[in-house]
């Protein structure tokens, strides 16, 4: 395949560095060999059936066109396999971890429907070498099968549509393979400069392209697959889609994506991950976030980590930010401005503006009326919407593209009131 950390995205008749180092490592303790003669484009012999992989056949590999994918030509012998899914999605149910309320209210659908998933095996070839190599990556597929399932269970999805569900939650992130593991990592989209983010943004098109060229899931797993990070009213990636064009499924693998991520930051419960899903009017299906409210209200209540009064001033900051941001963009532009500078501008201010919603739907904008019962709940709004706010420069920054350097001057300018938020 062709570089997708360059966000080329070619057929798959390369061996992608980052996905053959991934299955390379795996193969030092567990068994993936070669389910066919390798040959390249001219026809020469590179590897041969049944053979276990090895350092040789990256050396062999290197800068050759393939015959055929080498995806297709590889398997793992004691890969993962449905029964362990099966046996992982229980665990998850029985267990002490955040999801455990939402999971249990579902748990006989959801070990149906992990036993149930089919793996195809250029699939069951990446999972299983994620979960050797990556095992970070493979538990949060795994999680993401799980909590998928159980929002298509509660809203009242039969047995076909959870296992479908789980199906397209643990595939969702396998074109991350395809990309340089530090952008892949579970906190690397809060953390990456403009260039890393540009790399990591192309992984939902390259699942796509795996699961379409090399596998025969069906067309609604596929274009879900492509949606996971898209939002309902726009500002999702890679294409920012929005309304209508975003599918059912792509649509519960969005919020499964949210709610999964506001569950990464330390202590956060489900009430955390239904605050994500609620911040911004219009961001996340509305009907997806009733099933983790209702099951955080068997969660531990959430715990504040600010004292009142810091917590009021991190809020005036905040609005500051938010109106002396949206205030500049006018100023920003030019009598006549580039194409790029225009499009970063208007992103921004339809971005800023969605915040600027959900700031006032929350009644933020009265810290004094904040007492201390709702300091646990507004904390969580609050470090929501400043995420969001710190994330726009970057979105901003990488869809201008090319710039001149008065335009970048501008982004520039841009960017340092929306890095102004409190920390």
């Amino acid at each position: 395949m062709s570089q997708a950390a360059n966000g080329k995205v070619g057929v798959f008749n390369t061996a992608n560095p980052h996905a053959l180092a991934t299955i390379l490592e795996a193969s030092e303790t567990q068994s993936i060999i070669a389910s066919s003669d390798i040959f390249d484009i001219r026809g020469i012999k590179l590897w041969a059936r049944n053979q276990p992989v090895s350092q040789e056949l990256q050396r062999k590999l290197m800068d050759r066109a393939l015959d055929k994918p080498l995806e297709t030509c590889l398997m793992a012998e004691d890969g993962v396999r449905a029964e362990e899914l099966r046996v992982l999605t229980q665990q998850l149910i029985e267990g002490d971890s955040p999801l455990t309320p939402l999971l249990r209210g579902h748990a006989a659908a959801l070990v149906k429907g992990a036993g149930a998933v089919r793996l195809h095996s250029v699939a069951q070839l990446l999972l299983s070498a994620c979960e050797t190599a990556r095992p970070n990556r493979f538990h949060h597929a795994v999680q993401a099968m799980a909590v998928a399932g159980a929002l298509m269970h509660a809203q009242g999805g039969d047995d076909r549509l959870v296992t479908q569900a789980m199906t397209a939650g643990l595939l969702h992130d396998i074109g991350e393979m395809y990309i340089a593991p530090e952008y892949g990592e579970a906190d690397a989209a809060d953390t990456l400069d403009v260039e890393s983010y540009r790399q990591l943004v192309v992984h939902p098109h390259i699942g796509q392209l795996l699961l379409t060229q090399l596998t025969d899931y069906s067309k609604d797993i596929v274009r879900a697959v492509a949606e996971h990070h898209e939002h309902l009213d726009g500002s999702g990636y890679p294409h920012r889609l929005s309304g209508e064009h975003l599918s059912p499924l792509g649509r519960l693998l969005s919020a499964t994506e949210a709610a999964l991520a506001a569950l990464r930051v330390p202590g956060a419960n489900l009430h955390h991950a239904s605050v994500e899903l609620r911040v911004v009017p219009g961001e996340f299906d509305e009907h997806l976030a009733g099933p983790l409210a209702a099951a955080a209200r068997s969660a531990a209540p959430m715990q504040a980590h600010r004292g009142l009064d810091e917590l009021r001033d991190d809020l005036r900051r905040l609005d500051v930010a938010l109106q002396t941001s949206l205030n500049r963009l006018d100023s920003l532009l030019p009598e006549h401005p580039s194409e790029g500078l225009q499009r970063a501008v208007d992103l921004t201010r339809f971005m800023l503006s969605k915040l600027r919603a959900g700031w006032n739907e929350s009644g933020m904008w009265s810290p004094a009326a904040i007492g201390a019962n709702e300091i646990a709940e507004v904390e969580a709004v609050q470090d929501a919407l400043r995420a969001r706010l710190s994330g726009i420069g970057r979105v901003a920054r990488l869809s201008a593209g090319q710039v001149s350097g008065d335009d970048m001057d501008r982004l520039d300018q841009l960017c340092s009131t929306l890095s102004d938020a409190p920390a």
